[in-house]
């Protein structure tokens, strides 16, 4: 019963991933790996390097429980980071997106940047670094 509460929780996020995951679907792939939809492809590539707000885009991307990766790598390699956003996604439910923007904001006004400055970055950074040690 839990786990049906955190999907649906995040679903709403994860509705809007899986419309994205779609762009996959040309000369991509979509999976499911330990109960996360993972995809990637030429579009999505284009996506997170061109239309994502950091320098040099993103490798990866979480919406809910969907992952959006550049290729199979960047989704192998990101994996235990954009994990902890789907955990952060159950957590906050509709309000994720709204906090991590809050968050980002935050990182700019003290000067540490959207990315690093976010409560949000640094918490999957972290559960990161602490497994890969």
């Amino acid at each position: 019963m839990r786990t049906l509460l955190r999907y649906a929780w995040a679903g709403p996020a994860t509705v809007f991933g899986i419309a994205l995951a779609t762009l996959a679907l040309w000369r991509g792939r979509v999976s499911v790996v330990d109960g996360v939809v993972e995809a990637y492809g030429p579009l999505l590539h284009f996506l997170l390097s061109h239309l994502i707000p950091l320098a040099g885009g993103a490798c990866a991307m979480t919406f809910g429980h969907v992952v959006l990766g550049r290729d199979p790598e960047a989704l192998s390699l990101t994996r235990v980071h954009e994990r902890v956003h789907v955990r952060q996604y159950e957590l906050w439910g509709p309000a994720f997106i709204p906090a991590y923007l809050v968050a980002a904001m935050w990182g700019l006004v003290t000067r540490k940047s959207a990315y690093y400055g976010n409560f949000f970055e640094r918490e999957a950074m972290e559960h990161e670094s602490r497994l890969r040690w």
